[in-house]
């Protein structure tokens, strides 16, 4: 499953390649490679006055967390990877040389699972960050994994969250004006004036869960054939669909050609920002989560540094600033007020806790579980 397969382009404040700091052999350094848009440089700075001692901080910005993925296999192939000269950097048209190993790496968490099993991470040094505590014990157990990378009780920490978001309804709130009512739940998605109205996300997991949400059941189910009324209501929700994309499910709202949407809260910020005619629904019966992760890759040193970054971004104030200049929600509680955002960005930040308690994450199933979902989906569309 591929998060946001296309290149963000949040508003506001985001980081591009920032360097802090004086190159020297003897200096401590931190090497960050983050998801674009999901860290504001207001608070590298902060981070950097806050250091009692100089360091060399490079936090570089990548697209796609599949391109991070991708690094992390490259770096298991090549561990030895240094940095490329500075002068190299402006010479046209040469070739590009591998990227050096970063110490602190975004991952979301639908990565996390296979990035254990194929050893491109290590367990996170969990005694040194004195934020964890403050964690809700939710979010401690998504990371706790053991080595096949299933969620375990008993298992080692894998990494820490940093900021999360959820799968919402999109909607042309003139078009909604018109029919006299605004989009809140599941469940509107089978009225009969949407219908060939709708695009979906092309993902078994989101579209069978939503459905499983709607009929009182979790995401998470393993066996479907326990829900005897689900193929007919995935047969009723097929004909009330346009398109199934996960990569251009907004183009078609954008220019009118649906009214509805249902995406991924990190896909839909910058549209909200250029088109006022939009709007977000935060389902009330409860949504699936996804969450972007500090993960530590498998060929770093243990580094104090990363452990400081990964606290730094759990203090109150930090968290408050990720949630406000990235338009995302933080792990930790905040005290974001209505006068903090802007209205159309409302639903995503305010009630968090109560979106969080009644929201899922996607946990892996065992194999003969993704098959049958990707075999109901299949024949959903057929």
């Amino acid at each position: 499953m591929n998060r946001r397969s296309f290149l963000l382009s949040l508003g506001g404040m985001t980081l591009s390649q920032l360097l802090v700091g004086c190159a020297g052999n003897n200096q401590p350094k931190l090497n960050v490679q983050l998801l674009k848009g999901s860290i504001p440089s207001q608070v590298v700075n902060r981070f950097n006055r806050s250091l009692k001692e100089k360091v060399e901080l490079k936090f570089a910005p990548v697209g796609r967390i599949e391109e991070l993925y991708k690094r992390l296999l490259s770096w298991q192939e090549n561990p030895k990877a240094t940095d490329e000269p500075v002068w190299t950097r402006f010479i046209p048209l040469r070739n590009s040389q591998t990227v050096a190993v970063a110490d602190l790496i975004t991952l979301g968490d639908y990565w996390l699972t296979t990035a254990i099993q194929r050893k491109l991470i290590k367990p996170l040094e969990v005694a040194q960050l004195q934020q964890w505590s403050s964690l809700d014990s939710r979010w401690q157990n998504l990371v706790k994994r053991n080595e096949q990378g299933i969620p375990d009780p008993q298992g080692k920490i894998w990494a820490a969250p940093y900021r999360w978001g959820t799968t919402v309804i999109i909607y042309n709130r003139d078009k909604f004006k018109e029919l006299g009512w605004t989009p809140q739940d599941w469940s509107d998605l089978w009225r009969s004036e949407v219908r060939s109205r709708i695009s979906l996300l092309d993902q078994p997991r989101e579209v069978i869960g939503l459905v499983l949400k709607k009929l009182g059941r979790s995401y998470n189910t393993e066996n479907l054939a326990t829900v005897p009324e689900l193929e007919k209501e995935l047969q009723t929700l097929n004909q009330q669909v346009k398109l199934y994309s996960s990569n251009t499910y907004l183009e078609p709202l954008i220019i009118g050609d649906t009214w509805l949407a249902v995406g991924w809260s990190s896909d839909v910020i910058s549209v909200l920002a250029r088109y006022p005619q939009l709007r977000v629904a935060i389902p009330r019966s409860g949504t699936a989560i996804w969450a972007d992760l500090w993960v530590s890759p498998k060929e770093t040193a243990k580094d104090a540094l990363s452990s400081q970054w990964i606290d730094f971004c759990l203090q109150p104030k930090s968290a408050k600033e990720i949630s406000l200049f990235t338009k995302a929600n933080s792990p930790i509680t905040t005290d974001i007020q209505a006068s903090d955002i802007q209205e159309s960005f409302s639903s995503l930040l305010l009630n968090s806790q109560e979106v969080f308690a009644k929201g899922e994450f996607l946990l892996p199933l065992p194999p003969e579980a993704t098959k049958q979902y990707e075999s109901f989906f299949a024949k959903m569309k057929a």
